[in-house]
């Protein structure tokens, strides 16, 4: 167990938040309380990496003592190819936000999806309105199981290929653009991984409205929200459920296990 002064033993099972403003976010703190409450010799450390230096941080951490790392928003992408690999989630939508180490190799996996699909289909929010068709509208919509989704793009050619791509049957497809006038209050949740820069062409929004963005982050979908009254949740909102996401995923890759003899230094 963790001391009170949080310090670091010879055992303590290491983990990284990889960000450029990691040392802003509160979810290191939060899943470091978590971890001492379960007993746990475990301590996530935020870790401020410029993108010049986030390839040659993480290629080091195969011969580090960090045992794994959480990847924020702006690096899910770069990290794809540095894996050694790759569950299907990653290869599927070309996105990855955690990482951990197996004696020298990288293996990487898709998280904050499955926690938000979770916490959807947990608070009965099954109709949902998905924009965007990136990396983590992909990733979101192969994890998807049990949700009845819409998809919305502005280019309905692309949105067909993604959804093609993605083997959707019978999509549910619409057009989001500036000048058109989109009604979203049928919908339980509006999820938005697109590139928007405005959303005011949401007349109305959904009984909840996810971004997953961070409060450092730009999000259209906040802005929209609060001039329409609507319940906005984003990173920092699902902590508490990111934390138990991450705490259960390291439990069953067996990685808070009591045998840490491989990490004496």
């Amino acid at each position: 167990m963790m001391n009170n002064a949080n310090e670091i033993s010879h055992h303590t099972k290491l983990y990284g938040f990889i960000g450029e403003s990691a040392g802003q976010s509160s979810i290191s703190a939060t899943l470091n309380k978590l971890f001492k409450t379960e007993n746990k010799n475990a301590m996530m450390i935020p870790m401020n990496i410029r993108e010049d230096d986030f390839f040659f941080t993480l290629s080091n951490m195969k011969k580090s003592h960090v045992n794994g790392a959480l990847i924020s928003n702006e690096y899910l992408k770069n990290v794809v190819e540095i894996l050694d690999e790759a569950s299907e989630a990653v290869v599927q939508s070309g996105m990855c936000d955690i990482v951990l180490r197996d004696e020298q190799k990288l293996i990487g996996d898709v998280l904050g999806m499955r926690v938000l699909v979770k916490f959807l289909k947990e608070n009965s929010f099954k109709k949902v309105a998905l924009i965007g068709i990136g990396a983590r509208a992909k990733a979101f919509s192969y994890l998807a199981e049990g949700l009845k989704i819409s998809y919305f793009h502005d280019n309905i050619e692309e949105l067909m290929l993604f959804c093609k791509e993605m083997k959707i049957a019978d999509a549910d497809i619409n057009r989001i653009a500036e000048g058109t006038d989109i009604d979203f209050s049928a919908y339980d949740a509006v999820v938005d991984f697109s590139d928007f820069d405005s959303l005011n062409m949401a007349s109305m929004l959904g009984g909840i409205n996810l971004d997953m963005k961070s409060k450092k982050e730009f999000s259209p979908l906040k802005v929209r929200a609060h001039e329409l009254e609507s319940k906005y949740i984003g990173f920092d909102d699902m902590l508490n459920e990111l934390c138990a996401g991450v705490f259960e995923f390291l439990k069953e890759k067996k990685h808070l296990e009591d045998d840490k003899s491989d990490m004496k230094f």
